[in-house]
């Protein structure tokens, strides 16, 4: 089972700036991780995917926070960051850390493995 930490949730003004942080285990190899991403799940609403960092880089982000959050990795921590800025109470929700992880074989088959974090509160006041 892999244990992903996360940290850096909080209260915060409307305009205001936060950082998360999604530590999986240094055990695993970076290179098995294929993607990192951040969901987020108002009271009501679905979870919905706010920035995913794939192993090649490339990022994407859900329209409502683009240009106002960047997400990163750390390779070397096997850590994900989210910078948001300009938050707004539509912002308020937990926030997930979500990890995929995929396993090659000699067959040539490859198998994936899905792990979330614990999440951690994101409340933005007006």
């Amino acid at each position: 089972q892999v244990q992903l930490v996360e940290s850096g949730g909080g209260l915060v003004q409307a305009g205001g700036s936060l950082r998360l942080s999604c530590a999986a285990p240094r055990s695993i190899p970076s290179t098995r991780i294929y993607f990192m991403s951040w969901y987020r799940q108002a009271p009501g609403k679905e979870r919905e995917m706010a920035a995913t960092h794939t192993n090649d880089g490339s990022t994407d982000y859900v329209d409502s926070v683009k240009g106002r959050f960047t997400i990163s990795r750390d390779n070397a921590k096997n850590t994900v960051y989210m910078q948001m800025h300009s938050l707004t109470p539509e912002d308020t929700a937990v926030y997930y850390c979500y990890l995929r992880l995929r396993t090659y074989y000699e067959s040539g088959d490859c198998t994936a493995e899905d792990y979330w974090g614990q999440g951690t509160q994101v409340t933005v006041y007006s």
